[in-house]
């Protein structure tokens, strides 16, 4: 009993810490994700590794640059910050496929300075945090190592 008790607390604490991310705009659902990056309101960046995009391609709207590469996180910022002309302010949207790799990466990304990190905590494949990209029908594209 006192295991369920911890257990169920444990669940609570943590959709407690969820909506408070989710109201300050630091987490996204898919769908949040999907039209803020349809709307140009966002980068949605898909970090996960190339393995993994050739298996479930990458979200619409998205685009791919791996944490995975050699140089791991500082690497990735430093091809990120490439690719979003130096702006650290430009708002950006963190996806993997369980929202872990995507929170860790937002972290990292918030202690180098980048301003305006989002996570879409519930992934491509899905979590505790929602259903996820995938099983939410939302669109992908290929992905293609060319």
């Amino acid at each position: 009993m006192k295991r369920l008790w911890h257990g169920l607390l444990a669940i609570v604490l943590a959709c407690s810490i969820g909506a408070a991310h989710a109201a300050d705009g630091s987490i996204l659902t898919a769908k949040e994700a999907y039209d803020k990056a349809q709307a140009g309101k966002v980068v949605l960046v898909d970090v996960r590794s190339p393995g993994e995009w050739q298996k479930t391609g990458v979200p619409q709207g998205g685009v791919a640059e791996t944490i995975h590469s050699k140089g791991g996180l500082p690497a990735f910022a430093t091809a990120l910050l490439a690719r979003l002309e130096g702006d650290k302010a430009k708002p950006i949207a963190l996806i993997c496929a369980t929202g872990k790799r995507s929170a860790n990466t937002r972290r990292y990304l918030e202690q180098a300075g980048f301003t305006n990190v989002s996570d879409v905590s519930e992934g491509m494949m899905g979590s505790s945090h929602g259903a996820g990209w995938h099983r939410r029908g939302l669109p992908v594209n290929r992905w293609s190592a060319n």
